[in-house]
């Protein structure tokens, strides 16, 4: 049987991470951090900007997590997009409420890891404002890890980064008229 070795770093670090770009696949990566995270004994909590109208596979089976990871969904569905029935004004009170949840959850000191679900679509849309996220980043805790979701992430946002991957679609199988697959897509 082989030994299974577990780093420590020498010199701990909250780091932000910006998962972007057209492709599929931000927010599954996303939710992969948090379960790595939970195999390290960590904290997570997972704050959805914009989804909220329409079921996800994750928020049941992050239930099944023992309580190392909480979810918020607290948005009204993708603003704008796929006949989303709400008004601008709905979308962004909801946003600047799940601002107010970030900052609650980061106060609280109870998270090792805060994921800020489709928070760049946010910024982009105007639901929340680059200066509130900005200062979300720079007042963080240390230690604390962030990770931001969704298209179109701010240049100051990247700059901020610690890591940022861009997800580039080369196909998907929405183009060619195949309906989204639970535990795929959702």
């Amino acid at each position: 049987m082989i030994e299974i070795t577990k780093l420590v770093p020498e010199k701990r670090k909250g780091l932000i991470v910006v998962i972007t770009g057209n492709g599929k696949g931000k927010t599954t990566s996303a939710l992969g951090i948090a379960l790595r995270a939970c195999g390290h004994n960590l904290k997570v909590c997972i704050i959805q900007f914009m989804k909220g109208d329409l079921y996800a596979g994750e928020w049941d089976g992050i239930k099944k997590l023992n309580g190392m990871v909480e979810l918020f969904h607290t948005g009204k569905g993708f603003c704008g997009i796929q006949g989303n029935p709400y008004p601008h004004k709905e979308h962004r009170k909801n946003a600047q409420d799940a601002i107010n949840l970030v900052l609650e959850k980061i106060e609280s000191g109870k998270f090792d890891i805060i994921i800020l679900d489709e928070i760049n679509n946010s910024i982009k849309l105007q639901l929340v404002d680059l200066e509130q996220v900005i200062n979300i980043i720079k007042t963080k805790p240390p230690l604390l890890h962030m990770v931001l979701t969704g298209r179109d992430a701010h240049p100051e946002v990247i700059k901020m980064a610690d890591t940022v991957s861009e997800i580039n679609e080369v196909k998907h199988a929405y183009r060619n008229d195949i309906e989204p697959q639970p535990g795929i897509d959702y």
